[in-house]
């Protein structure tokens, strides 16, 4: 039975009206929750209202505000919207029953992202037979400052809310509400990773696919601080009331301006002056109570079936972008070890680990870690340790951008799983005609989600903390005992400790 160009579907609140695109069924801009603005703005989400007649669901939601050196335009083409919370969803078959669903949270820092951006294509993934839902959430200071009379991680709460959306709706879809996996990558794995601990989400979804894991959390403490300076620049105070008089386009442009001087605030707030983020999830007591690592490790939290990797050279984009790659110094060195390196003896583990490395070379290895690396990978282990069953991936495929200088960097993995490798950013991490080992791995990635979402396993073993099998993505893919052993050894029963005020003790107490 061929499907109508414009197809409709029945929501919970009312008719939509799609589009059809490369043979399936698309649907943009639902909104899942009311705009937070006005007598909304920095509350958290509240349900969406009900409309007459069929909604056009042609085009992208604006996407929340962006912050960072790194974002799309805010308003998109409509000016200063501010419909924010919407999402999108393609389905291969309306018609059908009992679909596997994977619900992707973009990434960007906490700061910015856009489920609109063309990498995040689910052409490829309804192909294998996915539907396909991704969203739009508050990031920067509308979704993550810490604010009297606001409720903290708004962010995270948007999320939960788009989860509580697709639960009655996604049947009409086509799609099996049983049978959800989220996924995300850097801060949307971390959302996810955050997701994992709340105990009131985990009915929401059955599965998890988590690439790049920020081990990103502020105490609150330091989140009080940061959005006190943020306040003060704008001439307001840090509460929900002073600071809905400021535009939201005009308080993230602050936040991107905070975000430059940083570095001004290193013997306070640390570790979070290196990143060029100023805000991020907090540990609040209340909606987040602690890590996800500890609440995994210590039984608060229950395993999951849970599909995590990471790039080799996590960093090497940071480097290369930020025009520092080829210009650190041993007190660079020295500083990144005292800074991220796990107390007491992180910074001689490293040097002892490798005592041919280069300033950079040691730069890089712990940014790569701290950051990324070993968060993803005591991710795995936690979940594996609270009873999951946890599968674990490092991505060794060299981009070869800029004469190979990426290496295997951050956010490389996002076209080749998504089969966006003729994307915009497809194209500039992977060239305009990426090589047979490229599309190679990015085969074997979209057929690991999409099997993983299906039956989950993605086709190679489980990790234990006996055998620690990894799946090497490269250009001749193996699954061996997991690679950074060195790395794995200095973090041991180690997991990432919140950001927070120096002076409020010693750096990872």
């Amino acid at each position: 039975m061929s499907m109508p160009d414009q197809p409709r579907i029945r929501t919970t609140e009312g008719m939509v009206e799609g589009r059809r695109r490369r043979g399936h069924a698309v649907f943009r801009g639902i909104p899942y929750a009311q705009p937070p603005v006005g007598a909304l703005r920095f509350a958290a989400p509240a349900e969406p209202r009900p409309w007459e007649g069929t909604r056009q669901a042609a085009e992208f939601g604006p996407a929340a505000p962006q912050s960072g050196p790194v974002h799309t335009d805010s308003a998109g083409a409509g000016g200063e919207a501010t419909d924010w919370l919407t999402l999108n969803v393609c389905t291969p078959d309306p018609g059908a029953a009992g679909l596997p669903v994977l619900v992707w949270i973009p990434g960007g820092g906490y700061m910015a992202g856009a489920s609109s951006d063309p990498t995040y294509d689910p052409s490829a993934l309804a192909d294998a037979g996915l539907v396909v839902v991704s969203i739009n959430y508050r990031v920067g200071a509308e979704g993550f400052a810490l604010l009297d009379g606001a409720p903290p991680n708004r962010g995270l709460l948007d999320q939960i809310a788009a989860l509580q959306w697709v639960r009655p709706n996604i049947a009409a879809f086509g799609g099996d509400p049983g049978l959800v996996t989220v996924a995300g990558q850097s801060a949307g794995a971390g959302s996810i990773a955050a997701l994992l601990t709340m105990t009131p989400v985990r009915g929401l979804f059955r599965r998890a696919v988590t690439h790049s894991v920020p081990g990103f959390h502020c105490t609150p403490a330091l989140a009080e601080q940061v959005s006190a300076v943020l306040a003060e620049r704008l001439g307001k105070a840090p509460t929900a009331e002073s600071l809905a008089e400021v535009t939201p386009r005009r308080l993230a442009e602050e936040v991107t301006s905070l975000c430059a001087d940083l570095p001004q605030h290193q013997r306070q707030w640390g570790r979070l002056t290196a990143l060029g983020i100023a805000v991020c999830p907090v540990i609040d007591g209340e909606i987040l109570t602690e890590t996800p690592w500890t609440a995994l490790t210590s039984g608060n939290a229950s395993g999951i079936e849970l599909l995590v990797g990471h790039t080799r050279d996590e960093f090497r984009l940071f480097s290369v972008m930020g025009g520092r790659r080829g210009t650190f110094t041993e007190e660079d060195a020295r500083t990144a070890l005292d800074l991220f390196a796990p107390p007491p003896d992180g910074p001689d583990a490293y040097r002892a680990a490798d005592p041919q490395a280069t300033p950079e070379d040691l730069l890089e290895t712990v940014y790569s870690d701290s950051t990324f690396r070993m968060p993803s990978l005591l991710l795995a282990e936690a979940n594996a340790a609270a009873g999951g069953s946890s599968f674990l991936f490092e991505l060794r495929l060299t981009s070869p951008a800029l004469g190979g200088a990426l290496g295997a960097c951050h956010s490389l993995d996002v076209p080749l799983a998504f089969g966006t490798l003729d994307s915009p950013t497809g194209k500039q991490i992977l060239g305009d005609r990426p090589d047979p080992e490229a599309v190679a791995v990015s085969r074997e990635l979209q057929q690991a989600w999409a099997r993983f979402a299906t039956v989950g396993t993605p086709g190679w073993p489980a990790y234990t903390a006996a055998g620690q099998l990894t799946r090497i993505l490269a250009a001749e893919p193996r699954t061996a005992p997991y690679p950074e052993q060195a790395s794995r050894r200095i973090w041991k029963d180690r997991p990432p400790t919140p950001f927070d005020l120096t002076s409020a003790g010693p750096l990872g107490s």
